[in-house]
């Protein structure tokens, strides 16, 4: 665990592997931390050099006051990987983490390899969508939002389970104005054009049952990258390396050989 100072926020990451390893980052989804990797991590292929970190707003990183742009976003995670010379690297993004990936690959490509796009889209949503989200977080807390949220995170089984309480806890346990800022993000973001650019090996990955952004969604925006591959997981929602973390690390894995990153 380390923090990155990178002037007007500074970033909580954490480097796992060893120096010489092939570079993977992972970014992960609004209302989570790093620790959304953590069910995938030990069935990864072994000696990979891993990047997670705290978006700004989440988790141990700190909240400067927003509403955020996916630029700065973007440049948080640019600045880290610089800093610690992660170049071509595997970078595998869900959600929020998608659109920082897709913006990362049209300002610096030099950065990637080879680019997961997870339970994502070109666009998310409406402004209509986030600027309710937002009003509600400012209203009541994430907490008025936190029964909603896991009914489009997860699987109708997965609801079920003792375990949803962790997740449910993380969500609401994120600071309210970091949630609000990059919701703004969001709203603001549409890389249709932009991502149709692109031209580099790309992979798209699904949750059958995601509310948030269902597989349509994800296969339209890969779509856009000549070449793209789709994977779809079923029986799984808008966090699919949580309820199915085995098919997960394996297709990660899968693309990974595919694309001579190992």
């Amino acid at each position: 665990m380390h923090m990155a100072d990178l002037g007007d926020v500074r970033l909580h990451y954490r480097i796992d592997g060893p120096d010489d390893g092939a570079p993977v980052v992972f970014a992960n989804s609004l209302g989570t931390d790093m620790r959304l990797w953590d069910p995938i991590l030990p069935l990864l292929p072994a000696g990979l050099r891993i990047l997670r970190y705290d978006k700004r707003g989440h988790g141990l990183s700190t909240c400067p006051t927003g509403p955020y742009a996916m630029g700065a976003l973007v440049s948080d995670v640019e600045k880290l990987m610089d800093l610690h010379g992660f170049r071509d690297a595997f970078f595998v993004g869900l959600s929020i983490g998608g659109l920082i990936a897709q913006g990362l690959a049209v300002k610096r490509l030099d950065l990637m390899r080879a680019m997961v796009l997870s339970n994502t889209g070109a666009k998310i949503g409406t402004k209509q969508i986030w600027d309710d989200r937002i009003a509600g977080v400012k209203a009541g807390g994430i907490e008025a939002l936190g029964d909603a949220t896991m009914e489009r995170w997860f699987s109708k089984a997965f609801l079920e389970t003792p375990d949803l309480e962790l997740w449910r806890n993380m969500l609401v346990r994120q600071q309210d104005d970091g949630y609000a800022g990059c919701s703004a993000a969001i709203s603001g973001s549409d890389f249709f054009a932009t991502t149709a650019t692109l031209r580099l090996p790309t992979l798209g990955i699904a949750g059958s049952e995601d509310g948030a952004t269902p597989p349509d969604l994800v296969r339209e925006t890969v779509d856009l990258i000549p070449g793209s591959k789709f994977h779809l997981i079923r029986r799984a929602g808008h966090l699919p390396c949580v309820e199915r973390p085995e098919e997960y690390a394996s297709v990660l894995s899968d693309f990974m050989r595919a694309t001579g990153h190992i």
